[in-house]
């Protein structure tokens, strides 16, 4: 089998030297492999096409911004897309169970199984469309992953949490309109996230109930308070405890439209969304993609 390992040199972690130890177990097991430093999109999306016509497995080397900029493009071709975690997040990883160090992920390479997994696709009006493997989220998490990116200086096991407190302590509640499979729901709140994984925020459960492969969104809206009790309650996301508290509601469906006022930032998978729609433009269309993709799983 022969290996195109995708390297994002901007990736929150150290994505050279993961690809470099990577590299080092599939070639002492015999096996070809290729590394790619991936700069922009234009490299990326050239590089994945190479490895596909060559039939080679895809792996993204990087967090789960680096993921989702491959796993799409992989998708579109038809090819296999595996995974080396070294990120600030890797949450998609962590979901699929591929170990967190770059030996015990390239074992699943050489071992792991070929499953079909979900994917989620968000259109905002005038924009292009973009693939998503974890969840897209529009409010005050949205607002801390544009804070993770001025935190390099922070240990990066830090930088979720410290970024999500201080999201948090300047929060502005908003108004959204969600409507789930043509059923529409209003809400004044903090944030709404559209999760196809349970993990995202390295490793908050958000939506602990998500699958990867039934084809749904699990859509968790966290109704506006006060900015004391959301920090309080911020520990109970990583047990996924915060879907038992009364100001908590999670949806389920397959197509999401939504809008917000005023300025709600959004984001996917670490990486920024341009804003909601107002309530005078036509929706962002957040929608489940079921099966797109083969991954290498343990």
């Amino acid at each position: 089998m022969t290996y195109a390992l995708l390297v994002n040199p901007r990736a929150g972690g150290a994505a050279a030297g993961a690809a470099e130890a990577a590299r080092a177990v599939l070639v002492g097991a015999g096996q070809a492999v290729e590394v790619v430093r991936c700069d922009d999109r234009a490299t990326t999306a050239a590089a994945v096409g190479r490895a596909c016509e060559r039939g080679d497995v895809v792996v993204a080397v990087g967090g789960d911004g680096t993921v989702s900029s491959v796993a799409g493009l992989v998708a579109g071709r038809g090819g296999v897309l595996g995974l080396v975690p070294a990120g600030r997040g890797n949450d998609f990883a962590r979901m699929l169970g591929v170990p967190p160090d770059p030996g015990g992920a390239a074992r699943v390479l050489l071992g792991g199984r070929v499953e079909r997994v979900d994917l989620v696709a968000c259109t905002v009006p005038g924009q292009p469309r973009q693939v998503a493997v974890g969840s897209v989220y529009a409010g005050v998490d949205a607002r801390a992953v544009e804070l993770v990116e001025r935190m390099r200086w922070l240990p990066t096991v830090l930088q979720y949490p410290v970024a999500a407190v201080r999201a948090l302590a300047s929060y502005t509640p908003v108004d959204v309109e969600v409507v789930v499979d043509g059923i529409g729901h209003c809400f004044g709140a903090a944030t709404v996230v559209a999760a196809n994984s349970a993990y995202y925020g390295a490793g908050m459960r958000i939506a602990p109930d998500a699958s990867v492969t039934d084809g749904l969104l699990d859509v968790v809206v966290v109704a506006s308070s006060s900015r004391r009790a959301l920090i309080t309650a911020m520990p109970t996301i990583y047990g996924g405890r915060h879907v038992l508290r009364d100001d908590v509601v999670v949806l389920r469906g397959r197509v999401v439209e939504i809008h917000g006022s005023p300025r709600v930032p959004m984001g996917a998978d670490g990486e920024p969304l341009p804003d909601l729609p107002a309530r005078q433009a036509p929706p962002g269309r957040i929608e489940a993609l079921p099966g797109a993709l083969q991954v290498l799983v343990p």
